[in-house]
């Protein structure tokens, strides 16, 4: 049993190794300051491996405003987002029907384990358990930041979230959703993303945490104006 464990850290630890490896150039932290950014707005071509891929989404298409989320797992920022404020913009916006919710992985290069944070939670994707596995990724990331082998961190994670491991193992070996991982970071670069969290909210991208209530505030900006009785 042991052995068998040793193999699976192992396993896993090489799994992190080549995803890190295929990083490449996309980090790009831009030295501009905080506050919103006017982008164009332009659709992002994928590569053919992503092809119809708009993201993890919450919230129906008809929403009227639609938020995008660029964010990095193992950045502190992105869970302080997660944890404190995402609960009330799921509840108050998307869970009402006026915000659609789109996460988009925009991994950095100088943390060691968002790269195989992000692939362990598109494997999760495919048995519907995307957004557990997201939300213990995040809660638990003070805990395998610092750890030697967060693989074996996010299979019990994943585990506990109700996902199959054969399938999930299966999945994570392939690294079926490298190639997926990196358009996301790509296209946020090429929309003018250089920091996490980043939201793109209507054309313009807003830096750093936002509270709920400056989410809210956006949100009202943008909305239809309610009928006059």
């Amino acid at each position: 049993m042991a052995g068998s464990r040793e193999s699976l850290n192992r396993f896993y630890v090489l799994i992190g190794a080549v995803l890190v490896v295929g990083v490449g150039a996309l980090v790009w932290m831009s030295s501009r300051p905080e506050g919103p950014t006017s982008v164009p707005v332009a659709t992002a071509i994928q590569p053919a491996d992503t092809a119809g891929f708009a993201g993890y989404a919450l919230g129906p298409e008809s929403a009227p405003v639609t938020i995008v989320e660029f964010a990095d797992y193992q950045c502190p920022a992105c869970q302080s987002f997660e944890m404190v404020e995402f609960p009330y913009v799921r509840e108050r916006l998307v869970q009402s029907g006026r915000v659609r919710f789109v996460y988009k992985d925009f991994p950095l290069n100088q943390h060691q384990w968002s790269r195989l944070a992000s692939h362990a939670a598109a494997c999760a994707n495919d048995q519907g358990k995307f957004w557990e596995l997201h939300e213990a990724i995040y809660r638990t990331q003070p805990e395998w930041s610092v750890a030697r082998n967060a693989g074996a961190r996010f299979r019990e994670l994943a585990q506990q979230a109700g996902v199959d491991l054969a399938a999930y193992d299966a999945c994570m070996s392939s690294l079926r959703y490298a190639g997926r991982i990196s358009a996301m970071a790509a296209e946020g670069i090429r929309l003018g993303v250089g920091s996490t969290p980043t939201f793109l909210i209507g054309n313009r991208l807003y830096t750093g945490v936002q509270s709920y209530d400056r989410l809210r505030a956006l949100v009202d900006s943008l909305s239809p104006a309610a009928p006059t009785p």
